[in-house]
């Protein structure tokens, strides 16, 4: 994420976040923009002063914001669509369900669910492998 400073075309300053300086110049371009006092659709970056740190670089390990954060999020809503399409959802009785399906070897049954950390510790001391998945949020 980035931040802007954003003056428009009648000098109103305001400020504003962004995924990146693309981002920044699609949104401007298709004049998606405005400013925040006279919807003005004329907006252009303003002067910003740089953050500035004394930390030295070998001493922290920065992350590098994923450009591809759109694309990657698409893929895990299509991933929870196919789950929720195939799989049963059991809820919180997942660890119970899941040792169901696991010691009935003729019961190949699809679920997902939710564990606590001492239930996937549980299952994991068991043998029982389970694959957590971030579950995207449809509406954001």
């Amino acid at each position: 994420m980035i931040k802007y400073n954003l003056k428009c075309h009648k000098d109103h300053e305001f400020e504003s976040w962004f995924s990146s300086s693309e981002e920044f110049e699609k949104l401007n371009g298709r004049n998606l923009l405005e400013c925040i006092y006279c919807s003005s659709k004329k907006i252009n970056k303003s002067i910003m002063a740089p953050m500035i740190s004394s930390l030295k670089k070998k001493d922290y390990q920065f992350e590098i914001l994923d450009k591809n954060f759109n694309e990657n999020k698409n893929k895990l809503l299509q991933l929870r669509k196919y789950i929720e399409k195939n799989f049963n959802y059991v809820g919180k009785d997942f660890s119970k369900k899941v040792r169901e399906v696991y010691y009935d070897k003729k019961n190949n049954k699809a679920i997902y669910g939710t564990t606590t950390p001492e239930e996937r510790e549980e299952l994991a001391d068991e043998g029982i492998d389970l694959l957590s998945i971030p579950w995207v949020n449809k509406d954001n």
